[in-house]
């Protein structure tokens, strides 16, 4: 199969011709071809798949909070409608018994997964249950427990050593460099989220492991001048990652983000969404940003916000529910808005710089030949027009 266009962008820039795909590989751009097998995209731009490291659930689908493999399944069903090829499915900090019981449905939908399911789960990010309850934001305060190798060993087995790419801790929590120290010998990337750590203990842990911050400046202690904290690392070492999850200026005000763009560029910042499928509630629950409590409701989701207005919506309706919370390719919209990002930025921080985070860059995140063709067509407009699974179209429009 060919796809061409005169905007097909690689690590060397734009290339104009006809993209190969075979077996869902990446074979190269040919100049010329004797094949009536392509699509033509001529006046359409053709980007990598966004790489989701931080996902809960989108749409009609939550891992976390319904933890089972129907959930999986929509999840990537409806992610490849806003760009998204491949993601990390995201544990909350939980019971344990209930996080395991995810990591195990979440092992075995990698095992049964084929492109035309959609969006390829391509690990397990645990966000938590290492965490600060001091930062906790919406997890769960009862869950919070001390770093662990035996609890974290636990959850590796039922989830699949090699499907766990990556772990949110508190650092400054006690035995958390046994943690990390452990997570880094199984070259698993660990990220510092939902923390109190100060400035100094990060400088003094980074290198057994630490490799970067979860949704920045979001749940974690923020900078002062005499006080640094988190963020203040987040911003000071310029060999770690900064996450941005869900561009909304809602979390995170734009000109936040911008300043962090400016110190790092986009060589260091990865772009993710943070989002649960909200609508998929088991119990009612308040958002203390958006001001609503999401109330289960039978098939439906029941939403009264603090200003006395209420709305029931069908929670396995996409249409229903997709703007309940900001998407990725929304997300990358509102960046590009924000500090005018180009598209080389942008697949720097939505595909190559995740694919490079979890160690899974020699398969994934950019256009070259041998790598998964998993691709994104774009207008100018940065209105998605088809995606691509590992070669196959996917059914982006219903």
């Amino acid at each position: 199969m060919y796809l061409y266009s005169e905007k097909i962008y690689t690590p060397e820039g734009f290339k104009k011709g006809y993209l190969s795909i075979e077996q869902g590989k990446i074979q190269g751009i040919l100049q010329e071809i004797d094949s009536e097998e392509v699509v033509d995209y001529t006046n359409e731009i053709i980007i990598p798949g966004f790489i989701d490291i931080h996902l809960h659930g989108w749409a009609t689908g939550s891992i976390w909070l319904n933890g089972d493999e129907k959930s999986l399944n929509n999840m990537s069903r409806d992610l490849v409608k806003v760009g998204v090829t491949s993601y990390l499915a995201t544990t909350g900090t939980d019971d344990l018994s209930k996080i395991n019981n995810q990591l195990r449905n979440v092992r075995n939908f990698i095992e049964n997964w084929n492109p035309s399911m959609g969006a390829e789960a391509i690990g397990v990010h645990l966000e938590g249950p290492f965490i600060n309850k001091e930062y906790k934001g919406m997890q769960k305060e009862e869950y919070c427990i001390e770093p662990s190798v035996e609890v974290l060993e636990e959850m590796m087995q039922n989830a699949g050593e090699d499907n766990v790419k990556l772990m949110t801790l508190a650092p400054e929590l006690p035995n958390a460099d046994k943690v990390i120290t452990y997570l880094h010998s199984k070259k698993i990337q660990v990220s510092v989220g939902h923390s109190a750590a100060e400035f100094e203990d990060i400088a003094r842990l980074k290198d057994l492991g630490l490799g970067g911050f979860t949704h920045t400046f979001s749940g974690m202690r923020g900078f002062h001048h005499r006080r640094l904290g988190v963020a203040g690392a987040a911003m000071y070492f310029d060999d770690m990652y900064a996450e941005f999850c869900k561009q909304t200026g809602l979390t995170v005000k734009p000109e936040a983000f911008a300043i962090v763009y400016r110190l790092k560029g986009p060589d260091k910042i990865i772009l993710s969404t943070d989002c649960t499928g909200i609508a998929q509630v088991k119990e009612p629950f308040y958002h203390y940003i958006r001001k609503c409590t999401f109330t289960p409701w039978g098939d439906c989701v029941k939403l009264v916000y603090d200003d006395g207005r209420e709305e029931i919506i069908d929670k396995y309706s996409y249409e229903a529910v997709k703007d309940l919370e900001l998407s990725f390719l929304g997300s990358v919209k509102n960046v590009v808005k924000n500090v005018n990002a180009s598209i080389g930025d942008i697949v720097k921080m939505a595909a190559e710089n995740p694919a490079k985070y979890i160690g899974i860059d020699k398969y994934k995140g950019t256009i070259e030949p041998g790598k998964d063709a998993d691709l994104i067509v774009i207008d100018d407009k940065w209105n998605l027009i088809d995606t691509y699974v590992r070669g196959v179209r996917q059914n982006i429009h219903n």
